[in-house]
C-alpha cells in the first residue's frame, strides 16, 4: 500500500490471522472508501463497521467474502464503531437481509432516537443553526451542506455498547468508549493480538472530525482529547483505521493528534488576541490541511467542516477561562479573556 489512496482498491487485506480488511466503496465522497473488517472463526464471521449502504457496496463485500470461502449469511454480528452513515447503514441492510445482529453505542442512542423520528434535531438544520451562530452566512451554508441519509436507512441495534463490554467472536474483543467524533463512537480492542479497531477516532493520515451529529450540551473536542489520552493510557496496538492504511502504533499516532490540536488551541488563541471576532472569523484567520491553504481555498463542504472543528477549538478556549464570548446576539462573539 504505497501510494495514499491504494488502500481504498478492491482487496482482501490479511491484516493477523484470521482478521481481514475489506475496503468498501463510498461514491461521490473524497474519501473514497471504508474499511470493514471481517472477523472469521469456525461460528461464522464477525463484521467491525457495516459499511454505507450504496449501491456496489454489498456486492463488494460479498465478492470478498467469497474470497475467503465466506458467504454473507456467515455474518453473526456487526460491531460498529459509530452511527454515521459509511459505518452503520450498511449494517442495517445486513440486518434487514441475514438477521445478523448490531452493537452500536449507548451514547448514539439520542441520535437514533431523533434520526428515526425524522426530528431537525440533528442533520443539515441543526448544523445550519450552529453555523449561524458561528457567523456563516446563512445562504453559503445552505448551498453547501452535505444532506446525508435518510430514516429509511438506520434502525435500533441489537445491543447497545457500554464501557468494557465484550464479545467473543473466536478472540476476545473489549469494546472502549472513545466519545469525541460522535458522543457514542467505540473503539474495539483485541488485547491478546495487539490489534485497535479505531474506527474514525484515530486516523492514520487525516485528523478526524470532532461533534459529528447536531447540537449538544457536552463539548466534543474535550471528550475527544480525553479519549486519545485514553488510548495513549492503554498498551500499545497496531492501527486498524476506518480511513487509510493500517499502522504499526495507536500510540504514535495518537501523539501526532494531540500535538496538533494542541497547536490549533494556540493558534485560535492568536487569532482572538488578533482582533477574530466570530468563529467564521477565526477559521479564515487559520491554516488547513497539510498544505497549509487557507479556508476559501477549501472545497464548500470542507470549509463548513473547519469552521465546525473551530468552534469546538474555541468551546475548550472558553472553558478553560482563555477566552470570553457573548451569546447575546444571533452571532458567538469572542474575546480575550
Amino acid at each position: 500500500m504505497g501510494s495514499s489512496r491504494e488502500w481504498a482498491r478492491p482487496t482482501v487485506d490479511e491484516v493477523s490471522d484470521g482478521v481481514f480488511r475489506i475496503p468498501l466503496p463510498m461514491p461521490g465522497n473524497p474519501l473514497e472508501a471504508v474499511n470493514v473488517y471481517a472477523v472469521t472463526s469456525p461460528d461464522g464471521v464477525a463484521m467491525v463497521d457495516g459499511g454505507w449502504a450504496k449501491p456496489g457496496a454489498i456486492e463488494r463485500l460479498e465478492w470478498a467474502l467469497g474470497k475467503l470461502g465466506k458467504r454473507l449469511s456467515d455474518i453473526h454480528t456487526v460491531l460498529t464503531t459509530h452511527f454515521h452513515f459509511d459505518h452503520y447503514t450498511l449494517a442495517v441492510d445486513l440486518k434487514r437481509r441475514i438477521g445478523c445482529r448490531i452493537a452500536l453505542g449507548e451514547g448514539e442512542r439520542r441520535t437514533i432516537d431523533e434520526i428515526l423520528a425524522g426530528s431537525t434535531a440533528v442533520g443539515p438544520n441543526s448544523m445550519e443553526r450552529l453555523l449561524a451562530r458561528c457567523g456563516v452566512p446563512a445562504r453559503y451554508t445552505a448551498e453547501n451542506l452535505f444532506r446525508g441519509e435518510g430514516s429509511a436507512n438506520y434502525m435500533y441495534p441489537d445491543v447497545w455498547l457500554h464501557d468494557g463490554d465484550r464479545f467473543d467472536l473466536g478472540r476476545d474483543i473489549l469494546a472502549v468508549s472513545t466519545p469525541g467524533h460522535t458522543t457514542g463512537h467505540f473503539c474495539f480492542i483485541d488485547e491478546r493480538a495487539g490489534l485497535a479497531f479505531t474506527g474514525d477516532h484515530i486516523l492514520p493520515t487525516i485528523t478526524p472530525a470532532i461533534g459529528g451529529e447536531g447540537p449538544s450540551e457536552r463539548m466534543p473536542l474535550a471528550d475527544y482529547l480525553s479519549s486519545l489520552q485514553l488510548m495513549a493510557d492503554r498498551p500499545d496496538a497496531r492501527l486498524l483505521p476506518a480511513h487509510g492504511i493500517v499502522a504499526p502504533s495507536v500510540h504514535a499516532r495518537v501523539r501526532e493528534l494531540q500535538e496538533h490540536h494542541e497547536q490549533r488551541l494556540n493558534q485560535c488563541l492568536q487569532a482572538i488576541g488578533a482582533g477574530a471576532g466570530d468563529t467564521y472569523d477565526v477559521a479564515k484567520a487559520l491554516r488547513w490541511t497539510r498544505r497549509g491553504r487557507r479556508l476559501s481555498e477549501l472545497a464548500g463542504m470542507d470549509q463548513l467542516m473547519a469552521v465546525h472543528e473551530t468552534r469546538f477549538h474555541l468551546d475548550v478556549l472558553h472553558a478553560t477561562g482563555k477566552v470570553a464570548v457573548d451569546s447575546t446576539g444571533p452571532v458567538d462573539r469572542y474575546a480575550m479573556a
